[in-house]
């Protein structure tokens, strides 16, 4: 039966190619602009990345004079293998010049060319007359309306505002559109309604976010309730589109959630896409069919392959978790005809929207269904607009029912549509560009992707190089929750209810091994509410911080003699046992210090990250390293601890810093005295249990919360410590660093001090910025975690040429951000840390009301709790003090200036040099932003906060500390002192043959 069906499809899909002819894309046409930028792109990769970059920035580009600099940019560089003719005519063509008007307008013209292959048109109005040309030749449609990202709920209500006019004008143009295939009313070929639309949730609520998943489909649902009742009266039909994964299993709660409804539950019109390439969609497929058949609905499913592949595979390698997709495109044919087949035998409830341009896949459905006996009126096929002419024409002569996936929108919000499908036509797997540039035969093109995959052997791995027996594996980060599974907001949620139930927790200190309770304590509370109590924790004196040194001293040397590899070893154990309590950990950053949901799980998997990449560098570092290779010598370089460390956290990072500073300072051979922040000492404890439960030796590792005047005074002055590892505020962090230098005359020692101290970072938004991108990036940097991070954005630099629409976008968006508690996983910000951090933010929002303007500001929370305005300041000057001081809180200032060197120069203008941001596509300022903008952390491209282990060592300079980059390759060496063995093996003249 199979090889029969085989045979039918093999023999359908030759007559469909016999019905193409000798017709070729248009896309693909020589004859043409697009046609020859297109043929050089899949002819020379690095000339493909560039062209598709200059296409995307290119809307952007107001000024001829900057059209010919990104020409020159992208297209003249010095190890580019390029025409000669090219890059001479550009090289030579100065940017004020009237030829560059004119090569300006030209470029304007084709561009726009091209993007009107894809696009039907700007507006409704326009593409009408396009519309109804389709119609005329027998071709359906569905119209997605094109827009920029939605990051604001003025722009949620203006795609709205849109998609419900469109319903109207179309609704109203189809009274005088014929039925297709002899339909009748609004029906075309008897069951498809004349108007279809097509659309995406994100676009119609912009903070859809998989953490908050059931609010998010609430609030999405609100959205698309009155579209549907627009569509409902309109006869329409509304097709939810898929994006990214992240947002696949909202898009499906949300679909079936509304169709659930009273009001909606009975309509016929309505569907969803489902993406082959994903390695779940059959479950997905399943589960919506198994849901219409229960509850007695009829949906749509439109089939494609999906049209993020690229992306998906990046972010999914960046997160450290599965690949999402197949990885090989006869995977994602073959789950392509799977799917199909279990839509079609299920049409009994569900219809099957055929989306493909491949001949093999098309003739798969069209035969397989006259098998299943599919009534004409659960098919239909669909390809996308201005692309595939040839497979469109075929179709059309076969007597199929046809729809064209039709884009309307303008062309800077329509780029991102265009660019993909550049891409997938210039994919070296595009079954177009297989079929019509590169000459693969039909009967290779036509083969069952099975068949084909049966035959490909798996290539064996090349070997890795060759590690010890007992060598750990190689370092990988710590993969962050998939906040997309809902296994995981509820274990997550049944942790916050765990860890509150422990509330108030009783935290001892750890001196020599013993746990010591004593008569001082002190509470650690809730931010976000002050009333609940997280723990009482005992509070050191004197003499136990004494005693701590003391212990810490006398388990030295034996510490010192553990081999390496074994002190790494009680590391990973910690790392092991922090995995185990993954949850719980991260709950109780939530109530202790006031993280959100992602935030807090972020700074577990930094802590794990530490205790995994510390261990794998002390094996390292610790094989001693032979220097030269003198004959008659053998010089070794190796490395020993400092003695007794004192670790000094901070609370905004409670977890993540103290794992990092003190494993790093066992890992190398010292012993650690640790002061935990007073404002988070519960997560402290947590720690230090970490380590206990690893097994770590009595006295190694000793515990002290307590207030920095007692605690942190003993243990920056006492001689017997060796070296202070601190992170906090600068001025905190310069009064250690000068009382530790205050050597006394019968010190044994100079203390070394490591210091990470804090920031006034910039990111700067360039004139050709992605301003979807910047706007939700400056957001998170400047927001997140209410803006208590050394690393956070305190300054936004923004060029004058978008200044005005991008202060626009931010401002919307910003008021659109959820606050308050962030228990609640849907708030992106809640309360800061304590009285004190709230009476100095009022301070500084006092300041900026002198200095410069309010563009937004957002007071919420409750009196309880230690919430503070979110605010933004205009016309803030260089030297102003809110573009001067570090505020540590949810307040940003927005400088405007003239050129991108300006830019640079007010980056670089403050005493600190921790992070920054550029967000630009100019390759130039790019590169230049590479040398001049002077900070430890530098992003292009994105947010200048959340920096990985292993990945973006991080620390800074000037004020923002002293010392190696936490997270690199030569953090544990400030931990260490440095020794060289020498010895002579010349022995009456001969040496070793070794050497």
């Amino acid at each position: 039966m199979k090889n029969d069906l085989e045979r039918r499809i093999r023999q359908t899909g030759m007559w469909l190619y016999q019905l193409i002819e000798d017709e070729t894309p248009s896309i693909f046409r020589k004859d043409y602009w697009t046609g020859k930028v297109m043929d050089w792109c899949m002819h020379n990769e690095a000339f493909k990345v560039e062209m598709f970059r200059f296409i995307d920035v290119f809307p952007y580009l107001t000024r001829p004079e900057s059209v010919a600099k990104h020409l020159q940019e992208y297209f003249c560089r010095p190890d580019q293998c390029f025409p000669v003719a090219l890059q001479w005519g550009l090289r030579h063509l100065s940017p004020t010049s009237f030829a560059a008007k004119m090569v300006a307008k030209s470029m304007a013209k084709n561009i726009e060319s091209m993007g009107a292959q894809f696009i039907a048109g700007a507006t409704p109005q326009e593409a009408i007359g396009t519309l109804e040309n389709l119609r005329a030749q027998g071709l359906a449609f569905t119209v997605d309306l094109l827009g920029e990202a939605v990051v604001s709920r003025q722009e949620e209500e203006v795609y709205l505002s849109r998609y419900l006019e469109l319903l109207d004008f179309l609704g109203d143009a189809s009274t005088r559109w014929a039925p297709l295939g002899g339909g009748s009313g609004n029906l075309d070929w008897g069951f498809a309604p004349k108007v279809n639309i097509s659309l995406k949730p994100s676009a119609l609520y912009s903070q859809m976010n998989p953490v908050a998943f059931d609010y998010g489909v609430d609030r999405a649902k609100e959205r698309l309730r009155p579209i549907f009742r627009k569509a409902m009266e309109r006869g329409a039909f509304v097709c939810l589109d898929m994006e990214h994964t992240a947002l696949k299993n909202m898009t499906l709660a949300l679909y079936r959630s509304l169709m659930d409804e009273p009001e909606f539950r009975d309509y016929p019109h309505t569907g969803l896409v489902i993406q082959s390439y994903l390695r779940d969609s059959e479950q997905d497929v399943r589960s919506l069919i198994e849901w219409a058949r229960k509850r007695g609905r009829h949906c749509t499913v439109r089939l494609v392959k999906g049209a993020y592949w690229d992306a998906e595979v990046v972010w999914a390698r960046q997160n450290q978790w599965p690949i999402p997709v197949f990885t090989r495109k006869h995977e994602t044919d073959a789950q392509f005809e799977k799917l199909a087949r279990i839509v079609l035998e299920n049409h009994a409830v569900v219809s099957c929207a055929c989306a493909s341009h491949n001949i093999r896949s098309l003739a798969y459905v069209l035969e397989l269904s006259k098998e299943l006996r599919v009534p004409s009126d659960r098919l239909e096929y669909q390809v996308l607009y201005g692309m595939a002419e040839p497979v469109r024409s075929a179709l059309k002569k076969a007597g199929l029912p046809l729809r064209l996936y039709t884009p309307i929108g303008e062309i800077i919000p329509g780029m991102a549509y265009l660019v993909r499908r550049l891409l997938e036509n210039t994919s070296n797997e595009s079954f177009l560009r297989l079929s019509f540039t590169e000459g693969v035969s039909r009967e290779a093109l036509l083969r069952d992707p099975l068949e084909i995959l049966a035959e490909q052997s798996v290539e064996a791995a090349a070997p890795g190089p060759s590690m010890e027996i007992d060598a750990p594996p190689p370092f990988a980060n710590e993969p962050p929750w998939d906040w997309t599974q809902s296994q995981v907001r509820r274990d997550f949620q049944q942790a916050l209810t765990k860890v509150r139930t422990s509330f108030p927790v009783k935290v001892p200190l750890m001196v020599g091994g013993q746990k010591i309770t004593g008569d001082r304590e002190f509470a650690s509370t809730n931010p976000n509410d002050m009333r609940e109590v997280v723990g009482h924790v005992a509070s050191a004196g004197r003499r136990e911080v004494q005693e701590a040194i003391r212990a810490a001293k006398e388990a030295f040397a034996a510490w010192r003699d553990t081999a390496p590899r074994d002190r790494a070893a009680y590391l990973f154990k910690a790392a092991q046992i922090a995995r185990s309590q993954r949850f719980e950990l991260a709950a109780l950053q939530v109530f202790e210090v006031g993280k959100s949901w992602k935030e807090a799980d972020a700074d577990v998997c930094e802590a794990i990250d530490f205790l995994e990449y510390y261990g794998r560098e002390m094996i390292r570092l610790g094989t001693p390293q032979r220097m030269g290779h003198v004959p008659g010598e053998m010089s070794h370089l190796f490395y020993e601890p400092r003695g007794v460390a004192a670790v000094i956290a901070p609370w905004n990072f409670p977890l993540a810093i103290s794992t990092g500073m003190t494993s790093a300072a066992l890992v190398t051979g010292n012993t650690v005295v640790y002061k935990p922040s007073s404002l988070s000492p519960v997560i402290g404890w947590r720690m230090v249990r970490l380590f206990e439960e690893a097994g770590l030796p009595s006295g190694v590792l000793n515990f002290v919360p307590g207030p920095g005047s007692v605690v942190g005074d003993i243990l920056v002055s006492h001689p017997d410590v060796a070296m202070i590892a601190f992170t906090g505020s600068k001025d905190v962090g310069l009064n250690i660093l000068q009382r530790a230098h205050e050597t006394a005359p019968s010190a044994s020692m100079i203390k070394n001090v490591v210091l990470e101290l804090g920031g006034k970072n910039a990111i700067i938004v360039d004139a050709d910025a992605d301003l979807d991108e910047a706007v939700v990036h400056v957001l998170q940097s400047a927001f997140g975690y209410q803006g208590q991070k050394c690393s956070a954005c305190s300054r936004l630099i923004v060029l004058e040429e978008n200044y005005d629409k991008f202060i626009a976008r931010l401002k919307a968006a910003a008021e659109s951000l959820e606050l308050g508690p962030v228990e609640d996983p849907k708030n992106l910000m809640g309360a800061v840390i304590d009285a004190s951090a709230k009476a100095k933010v009022l301070e500084y929002i006092q300041v900026g009301r002198s200095e410069g303007k309010v563009l937004v500001e957002r007071s919420f929370g409750d009196p309880n709790g230690h919430y503070v305005p979110l605010v933004i300041f205009t016309d803030i000057q260089p030297h102003h003090r809110l573009a001067q001081e570090e505020i540590f809180g949810p307040v940003l200032s927005v400088l405007k200036v003239s050129s991108f060197d300006e830019a640079l120069d007010v980056a670089n203008g403050t005493p600190y040099a921790l992070t920054g941001a550029v967000f630009s596509r100019s390759p130039e300022n790019i590169d230049k932003a590479k040398r001049a903008f002077r900070v430890g952390n530098l992003y292009i491209n994105r947010g200048c906060t959340g920096a990985i282990v292993g990945r973006h060592p991080f620390g800074g300079f000037k004020m923002s500390g002293i010392g190696s980059k936490a997270g690199g390759p030569d953090y544990l060496l400030q931990f260490m002192v440095p020794r060289n063995v020498v010895e002579n093996t010349l022995r009456r003249g001969f040496a070793p043959s070794e050497e």
